[in-house]
C-alpha cells in the first residue's frame, strides 16, 4: 500500500495557458519525442506533410497536427518505437510569389535583383518562417522528433532530388519535348493540370465567317476565345457531316490575317456544337494541338510569356488578351465577318496560386513518362497493399492513375530545385548528373557549359519525402529501420498532387510502398459550413484560439467535429465547450485528490493504482469499473479503425456523464458514511478509473492530462510514455451495469418529474416504490439512489405489487418498477392548486380570443394563408396546454 502523494497543490481554477506553458519543453528535453532504433521491433512511422514556409499556420495545419499527434502519442503509449518526422516545404511557386510580393513593396522585381540576390532574399524568408512554423507546431503539442527535422531544400533532400532525376533520365522515363502545357502569365511558369482550378465564368460564344477560297461561300465557326483566331492554322469538321462533305481539303482565308488554311476532317469535332465546324488553333488549345498533330497543321504561338500578344498576332501585337479580344471582335464586325454573339457559361482554368487565367501554349519542357510508373502504383491500391481511409478515395485514386498523362516537371522559376542538366556549347550534348555542380562537359570535356535555368515542380521533391528524409540515396540506419512508414495523413485535395506521386516514386526507388495506410482529413469550415477566408472575415486563427482557450481545447474541438475524409464545421463555441470539458475533468480530479488525501491507495510496485478488489465494491463501483473496461476496449478499437473523432466523443460521454455526473455523485454518500471498507473501495475506484481515463484521453488532450496525471498516484515519469490501458472485457460485470443503469433511469425520471413540478433541486422529497424485479437493486444502491434523487431516508417506502396505488401522486414507470411521488411532499398543494387555477383561467381567455378570431369569416378569407395557419396552430397549442393543466389540477384532487 502507498499513500497518495501530490505534486504540489492542484490549482483551484483550470487555466489552460498556465497548464500548457511548460510541459512541451519538459517532454522535449527528456527525449520522449526521439525514438530508439530497436532491431526486431516494428516501428510506427508518420512522415509529416511538410507545411509550406509561406507564412503562419492555419486551421488546416492545426487539424493535421491533431490527427497525426493523436496517432503518434497512442502508438508511443502502446510501446512501439514511434517516429513522427517533421519538416517544412520550400513551396515552389507559392514560396517565390510571397517573396516577390515582399520586394514589390520596395518597388523592386526579382529581375531587378537578379537570380542570386533574389534567392538570398528567399532564403532569408524561409529561415525566418521555418522557425515560426516550429514554434506553432510546438504550441499545438506536436510530439515530433525535432532531431530529424528536414527542409525540402536541405542538402540531403536536394541530393535525393538530383539522384532521382538522373535515375529516371537514364532509364528513359524523363525526356525533354515540346508539348501543350498550362502557362501562368503572372507566375510566368508552366503548371501541371493539377495546379489549375477550373472555374465557371459568364462569357460569350462568337460565331465568325471564314471565306472559302475560290468560291463565294462562307463557313461559320464558333469560339469562346476570338483572339486566338490569329493563330488558326485550320478549320475542322466531322468526316461524316454531310454538310461539309464537298469542302474537306479546300482552304479558307483567315480573316484579319489573310492566311490560307485548310479544311480537315477529324472525329474529335462534335457535329452538334454550333455549326459543326470549328477553328483549329494548335498553339493554344489542347484538343486543337492533337488535331494539328494528326493533320500536320503548323502550331503558331501568338503569346508572349507575360500573356500579351507577340509579333505573330500582326496588328494586335503588344496587346493583352482582353484588349485583343475586344479589338479583334470590333474588327471582325467592321469587316463583316462577325455573325452573332451569344451569352455562354463555360469553365476557364485559373492558376491555383495567383488565380490568373492560364493560357494553353506549346512549350519545350521536361516530362516524366507516367504509364510505366502508374502500373505498379495502381496494383498496390487494388490489392490493398496501400489502404485508403475512407475507402471511397481508393476509387478516385484509381480513376486518376488509370487515365494519367505524362507529368510536366519543369517550372520557369528561380526558387526550387534546379534541374540537374548542363548543356554544352561546344558539342551540343547534355550532361545529367546527381552532383550539385560540374565544371566540364562529360562528353567532350569543354568548360563552355551552362545549367538549365528551370527548376523542378515542387511536388517532385515532395514525392521523395518519405525516404529522402531518412537519408536516401544513402543506405542509412534510419532508412533501413523506418522505411516504409505506417500512415500518411493528409488532405483529400492533394491525393493526386502528392499521395499518388509518393506511391509510384516509393515503388520505383525503394521497391516497396512508402506507407500502408493513407488517412484523409477534410477541410475545416466555419460554423455555417463555408470555407474560411479573410475576405469573408470568418477565419479562426489557431494562434489566437490557443492563446484564449488552450491547445487541448482546440485539438478536442477539431477531432470531434468530423469524421475521416469529411469536411468539418468549427466555431468558437465548439472550442469553448471543449475547454469546459477540460475544466470538468480538472474539477473532478480536485474532488478525487480531496477524497484520497492522506489515505492509503493500493498501488503496484511502480506506483500505479491497482484495480480495486471485488470484496467491498458497491454497485456503483462495479458499474464504473465495468464501464471503464468497455470504454477502454471501444476507444482502442476506434483508434485502430482511425475513427479518432468517435473515440474522442466516447471519452467525452464517459468522463463527463458517467464518471463525473453519476459516479462521483454516487461516491459522495459512501465517502460521507461510516463503512470504512466501502469508503476505501470507492476511493480506490475513483483514482483507478481517473488515472486510466487520463491515459486514454492523453493522445487527444496531452497537456491537461499530463498535469492532472502528475498529481495522482502513477507509475513512471510522464503520462506520455505510460503504457496504454489494456481492456479486460472478461472483468465486465453485466449484471452490475444493467442494475446501476436501471437506477440511473429511475433517478432521471424522478428529476424530470421534480423539474416539471417546479421543485427546487436541493429539496428532499418522499417516494413510494413498487420495485417489481428490482428490489435488490434498490436495496444495494439505496444510498446512491436516495442521494441522487434527493429522497429522504425516512420518506422512502416500498410496497408490494398488489398494493393499491396511492392518491395525489406523480406516477413514474421504469422497466417493471412503479415509482409514486406524493405531491404533498413536493409542493404546497393549496398554493399549487391556486396557481394552476389562475393559469387555466388565463389559457381559457387566450383560447376564447383565438377561437373568436378564427370564427371571423372576413379574417379567414382575407388574411394571408400563412397567418391563418399560424393562428390555428396557436389555438391547437393552447388547447393542449389547457388539457395538461387540467390534468395536473385533477392529480391534486380537484
Amino acid at each position: 500500500m502507498a499513500r497518495a502523494t501530490q505534486r504540489g497543490e492542484l490549482a483551484k481554477a483550470y487555466a489552460p495557458q498556465e497548464v500548457e506553458a511548460h510541459w512541451y519543453d519538459w517532454w522535449d528535453d527528456r527525449g520522449y519525442f526521439t525514438p530508439r532504433i530497436e532491431p526486431g521491433r516494428k516501428p510506427f512511422v508518420i512522415i509529416m506533410p511538410p507545411p509550406n514556409v509561406t507564412g503562419e499556420l492555419h486551421m488546416g495545419h492545426a487539424l493535421f497536427v491533431t490527427v497525426e499527434d493523436i496517432l503518434t502519442r497512442w502508438h508511443r503509449m502502446m510501446g512501439e518505437p514511434t517516429l513522427w518526422l517533421p519538416g517544412a516545404d520550400h513551396a515552389g511557386i507559392a514560396g517565390q510569389w510571397v517573396v516577390e510580393k515582399e520586394i514589390a513593396k520596395e518597388g523592386l522585381s526579382r529581375h531587378d535583383l537578379g537570380r542570386e540576390k533574389f534567392l538570398e532574399r528567399v532564403w532569408d524568408w524561409m529561415d525566418r518562417y521555418r522557425g515560426r512554423i516550429r514554434e506553432q507546431l510546438r504550441i499545438l503539442g506536436a510530439s515530433c522528433d525535432w532531431t530529424r527535422f528536414r527542409f525540402t531544400m536541405d542538402p540531403g533532400p536536394s541530393r535525393a532530388v538530383r539522384t532521382a532525376f538522373k535515375h529516371l533520365y537514364d532509364k528513359g522515363l524523363i525526356y525533354r519535348g515540346e508539348r501543350m502545357i498550362n502557362w501562368c502569365p503572372r507566375c510566368m511558369t508552366a503548371l501541371s493540370d493539377l495546379e489549375v482550378n477550373h472555374i465557371e465564368v459568364q462569357s460569350h460564344i462568337w460565331t465568325i465567317r471564314y471565306p472559302i477560297e475560290g468560291t463565294d461561300r462562307l463557313i461559320e465557326v464558333a469560339t469562346t476565345r476570338p483572339e486566338t483566331m490569329l493563330g488558326d492554322t485550320g478549320v475542322a469538321v466531322h468526316p461524316d457531316d454531310e454538310r461539309y462533305a464537298g469542302l474537306i481539303g479546300k482552304t479558307v482565308r483567315l480573316p484579319l490575317m489573310n492566311r490560307l488554311i485548310p479544311i480537315v476532317a477529324d472525329e474529335a469535332v462534335d457535329p452538334a456544337f454550333g455549326s459543326g465546324a470549328v477553328k483549329v488553333t494548335p498553339g493554344h488549345d489542347p484538343t486543337d494541338f492533337e488535331i494539328g498533330r494528326r493533320h500536320n497543321l503548323p502550331a503558331i504561338n501568338i503569346l508572349n510569356k507575360d500573356g500579351t500578344l507577340n509579333e505573330n498576332a500582326g496588328d494586335f501585337a503588344g496587346q493583352t488578351t482582353q484588349e485583343a479580344r475586344r479589338n479583334v471582335v470590333a474588327r471582325l464586325q467592321e469587316e463583316g465577318y462577325l455573325v452573332r454573339v451569344e451569352e455562354h457559361v463555360h469553365s476557364v482554368g485559373h492558376c491555383d496560386r495567383c488565380d490568373t487565367v492560364i493560357e494553353p501554349i506549346i512549350s519545350l519542357q521536361w516530362w516524366l513518362r507516367m504509364e510505366p510508373l502508374a502500373k505498379p502504383a495502381i496494383q498496390v491500391a487494388r490489392d490493398e497493399t496501400v489502404r485508403f481511409i475512407p475507402e471511397r478515395f481508393k476509387g478516385i485514386y484509381l480513376h486518376w492513375m488509370e487515365n494519367v498523362h505524362d507529368w510536366c516537371l519543369s517550372r520557369q522559376l528561380w526558387w526550387g530545385h534546379r534541374i540537374p542538366v548542363w548543356y554544352c556549347n561546344a558539342c551540343s550534348e547534355v550532361t545529367v548528373t546527381a552532383e550539385e555542380s560540374i565544371d566540364r562537359c562529360e562528353h567532350c570535356g569543354s568548360t563552355d557549359i551552362y545549367q538549365d535555368p528551370d527548376v523542378l515542380d515542387t511536388w517532385f521533391s515532395s514525392g521523395l519525402w518519405p525516404f529522402s528524409t531518412l537519408g536516401w540515396p544513402d543506405d542509412t540506419e534510419d532508412l533501413r529501420y523506418f522505411y516504409p512508414g505506417s500512415v500518411m495523413e493528409t488532405g483529400y485535395d492533394i491525393i493526386f498532387l502528392w499521395v499518388a506521386r509518393m506511391i509510384f516514386l516509393g515503388l520505383e526507388f525503394m521497391g516497396e510502398v512508402p506507407f500502408t495506410d493513407v488517412y484523409f482529413h477534410g477541410t475545416v469550415r466555419d460554423e455555417a459550413g463555408q470555407r474560411m477566408s479573410k475576405t469573408k472575415g470568418n477565419v479562426l486563427d489557431p494562434t489566437e484560439i490557443t492563446a484564449r482557450y488552450g491547445s487541448d481545447a482546440l485539438r478536442f474541438a477539431l477531432i470531434t467535429a468530423g469524421a475521416p475524409g469529411a469536411d468539418l464545421k468549427l466555431s468558437v463555441q465548439r472550442v469553448e465547450a471543449a475547454r469546459n470539458f477540460a475544466n470538468k475533468i480538472w474539477n473532478a480530479t480536485r474532488y478525487v485528490l480531496r477524497a484520497i488525501d492522506g489515505q492509503q491507495i493500493a498501488t503496484d510496485p511502480d506506483g500505479a493504482p491497482l484495480r480495486p478488489q471485488a470484496e467491498h465494491l458497491g454497485l456503483a463501483d462495479r458499474w464504473m469499473l465495468s464501464r471503464l473496461e468497455a470504454v477502454t476496449a471501444d476507444v482502442t478499437n476506434l483508434l485502430r479503425a482511425f475513427q479518432l473523432g468517435e473515440a474522442g466523443r466516447r471519452l467525452y460521454e464517459f468522463l463527463w456523464s458517467e464518471y463525473c455526473d453519476w459516479y462521483i455523485e454516487s461516491s459522495k454518500p459512501v465517502l460521507q458514511g461510516n463503512d470504512a471498507a466501502a469508503k476505501a473501495a470507492t476511493r480506490q475506484t475513483l483514482v483507478y478509473v481517473l488515472e486510466r481515463s487520463l491515459r486514454l484521453l492523453h493522445p487527444i488532450m496531452p497537456f491537461v492530462t499530463e498535469e492532472l496525471w502528475q498529481h495522482l498516484p502513477h507509475a513512471g515519469d510522464s503520462i506520455m510514455v505510460a503504457p496504454w490501458p489494456e481492456a479486460d472485457t472478461t472483468a465486465i460485470d453485466e449484471q452490475a451495469v444493467a442494475e446501476y443503469e436501471f437506477l440511473i433511469e429511475a433517478v432521471r425520471s424522478i428529476r424530470n418529474a421534480r423539474a416539471e413540478a417546479g421543485v427546487e433541486p436541493a429539496r428532499w422529497i418522499s417516494a413510494i416504490i413498487q420495485p417489481g424485479s428490482h428490489l435488490a437493486t434498490f436495496e444495494e444502491g439505496d444510498a446512491a439512489f436516495r442521494f441522487l434523487a434527493r429522497i429522504a431516508a425516512d420518506r422512502l417506502e416500498f410496497i408490494p405489487a398488489d398494493a393499491e396505488a396511492p392518491e395525489q401522486v406523480v406516477t413514474l414507470v421504469v422497466d417493471d418498477a412503479v415509482i409514486y411521488l406524493p405531491l404533498a411532499g413536493m409542493v404546497d398543494l393549496d398554493a399549487e392548486r391556486q396557481r394552476l387555477r389562475g393559469e387555466i383561467e388565463q389559457v381559457e381567455e387566450e383560447i376564447a380570443r383565438a377561437g373568436s378570431l378564427l370564427a371571423n369569416e372576413n379574417f379567414v378569407q382575407r388574411a394571408p394563408a400563412e397567418v391563418v395557419d399560424r393562428h390555428r396552430q396557436r389555438l391547437t397549442d393552447l388547447q393542449e396546454r389547457l388539457a395538461l393543466l387540467q390534468s395536473r389540477l385533477a392529480d391534486l384532487g380537484e
